[in-house]
């Protein structure tokens, strides 16, 4: 089988992956994360015009790519150089949503993601819930001129600096069922929506929403009321590959970073490369990447080609294998490292962090176990 990407997919991340080594060095990105932004409007819109974010997006809605190794190629890149730009939230999940769910006066605003001018949020978790995509306590109702929402979301990627929410809300049913979830379109300017940021340990930011009463005309509505959960499936999917592939171009790096280490280091007047137990945890981790690759390959193979259960089976167990694996680079990478590993100078630290946080993102390994183990249980039904 042939795993090459096309050439259009080699030149996107060959031109990408150039971009960030001159553009965005550890330094710069531990200055753009640090800012009050969060990110850099600049680089947001350098990466609008080299068509990364167009490259997210299907024809159909505007862009040029939107096939799970276009996803894959994008994220990989973006690992390697930890970008803290919205692409996830933005392009990914809440542009997910709206392709899959918006009509066509809705899907006008895509062009506007794509071109860089307006960041979209993607705002589904809540504080009461755990991965659980259908537990939406954010209520909707409707009134006189449209539709009211009360509720709370939480952990909005980049949710201080979105000009546009994609918010979950039930219109029906018990808190849990699958049925009953719409999904609307809320301007960051809505009278009684409250937001309030804060900065994650692995350098990006993060949002919490209160929506007091806010009130929403009927074109807010996304797609056909109650029926928001295949949307929001497959927004989160896109997500969980995106997340995969990021991992592993961190991944790369920490492999990187450590086999020069240990290439580099002397202790007792040798190359600390040469000793057997290291070659040994060493070769150990490299095919664990190598395994990690695989598990995103399928993934992203099976996003457009395959049906319902085996696509979000193949996802479950890419982030499985990602959040193992994930975990393992960032303690090994450090440990072979030693004391140095935990600096806040060495960027081989933030890099453990991002892999940690990545497992913690849209499921972790425990959720995603559980989750591949029960559509196993429906394909066999």
């Amino acid at each position: 089988m042939n795993f090459e990407h096309t050439e259009e997919r080699r030149m996107l991340a060959d031109s990408l992956n150039r971009f960030i080594a001159e553009q965005y060095s550890f330094e710069a990105r531990d200055r753009i994360a640090q800012s009050a932004h969060g990110f850099s409007p600049e680089i947001w819109q350098q990466f609008a015009e080299l068509g990364v974010i167009g490259a997210l997006f299907r024809e159909t809605d505007g862009g040029f790519g939107g096939a799970g190794f276009d996803i894959a190629v994008v994220f990989e890149a973006l690992g390697r150089g930890l970008v803290v730009e919205p692409l996830l939230g933005s392009a990914v999940l809440a542009g997910e949503a709206i392709a899959a769910a918006g009509n066509d006066a809705q899907k006008a605003v895509l062009a506007d993601i794509i071109g860089g001018t307006t960041i979209a949020a993607f705002a589904h978790d809540e504080p009461d819930t755990h991965y659980e995509l259908a537990r939406v306590l954010t209520r909707a109702e409707r009134s006189a001129n449209g539709w009211v929402l009360n509720g709370a979301k939480a952990v909005v990627l980049q949710g201080e600096r979105a000009d546009l929410f994609v918010v979950s809300a039930r219109t029906a049913g018990a808190v849990g069922d699958e049925a009953g979830i719409s999904l609307f379109l809320v301007s960051s300017k809505a009278p009684g929506l409250v937001v309030r940021g804060c900065p994650t340990i692995d350098g990006g930011r993060v949002a919490e929403l209160s929506l007091n009463g806010v009130a929403l005309d009927p074109g807010a509505l996304l797609g056909v009321e109650g029926q928001g959960l295949a949307a929001l499936e497959r927004a989160i999917g896109r997500g969980v590959l995106a997340l995969c592939a990021e991992a592993l171009g961190a991944m790369e790096v920490a492999k990187a970073a450590t086999l020069d280490y240990l290439r580099t280091r002397k202790q007792f007047g040798v190359f600390i490369g040469s000793f057997q137990a290291l070659q040994h945890r060493m070769a150990d981790l490299l095919l664990e990447i190598e395994q990690a690759r695989s598990a995103v390959i399928n993934a992203a193979a099976a996003l457009d080609d395959a049906d319902r259960l085996t696509r979000e089976r193949a996802l479950s167990a890419a982030k499985v294998s990602i959040g193992r694996i994930g975990a393992l680079v960032a303690e090994e990478s450090i440990q072979m490292h030693g004391g140095i590993g935990m600096t806040w100078e060495l960027p081989l630290a933030h890099y453990a962090k991002r892999l940690i946080m990545i497992d913690h993102q849209l499921g972790d390994e425990d959720h995603h176990l559980q989750r591949f183990i029960a559509l196993g249980r429906q394909t066999a039904a």
